[in-house]
């Protein structure tokens, strides 16, 4: 549908054009839901029902939708939970200190919406907890018997496959 609308025609009959040569060449066959009814006809209809529907048509995350707050409430207790999966304390301490860096600052901004009460991590509680429910770390492999000193003449004809030294 690239082309303008005449000026002489107007714009409902120009649509309904459209329409019947859409459907001459095919353009409305084999679509998805062809006839079948409208979901949810008999009920009322709301702005955030519509946005939930489009969102998980188009494939969206439907967090998008929730407070801030109660995402990084959900947030913090992911963390909690992955606990175990952190390989190092410096990596579980730069977490907790990003996460208590957008969670207060998320406080300073103006609300938008209920409160919803999120607790800061304690690093060095945190940190007790992942050493407490953290897997056990292998053992280092024992060395094995140092390797042979090479021989002078081992070392000799190194050098001498080598070549000269430049």
């Amino acid at each position: 549908m690239t082309e303008k609308k005449p000026a002489y025609m107007r714009t409902e009959d120009w649509i309904e054009r459209q329409i019947r040569e859409a459907r001459e060449r095919g353009a409305f066959d084999n679509l998805e839901g062809a006839g079948k009814p409208l979901r949810g006809l008999n009920r009322t209809f709301t702005a955030e029902e519509w946005a939930r529907d489009w969102i998980q048509r188009s494939g969206g995350d439907l967090q998008a939708l929730l407070p801030p707050l109660l995402l990084l409430r959900k947030e913090r207790a992911a963390l909690l939970e992955a606990l175990p999966t952190f390989a190092s304390e410096k990596e579980l301490r730069d977490t907790i200190e990003d996460f208590n860096h957008r969670l207060l600052d998320q406080y300073r901004r103006p609300m938008d919406g209920p409160l919803i009460a999120v607790g800061v991590l304690d690093a060095d509680e945190t940190v007790a907890q992942w050493e407490a429910v953290r897997p056990e770390p292998e053992p280092e492999p024992e060395p094995g018997p140092p390797a042979p000193r090479p021989t002078l003449v081992s070392r000799l004809r190194r050098r001498f496959r080598a070549g000269p030294r430049p």
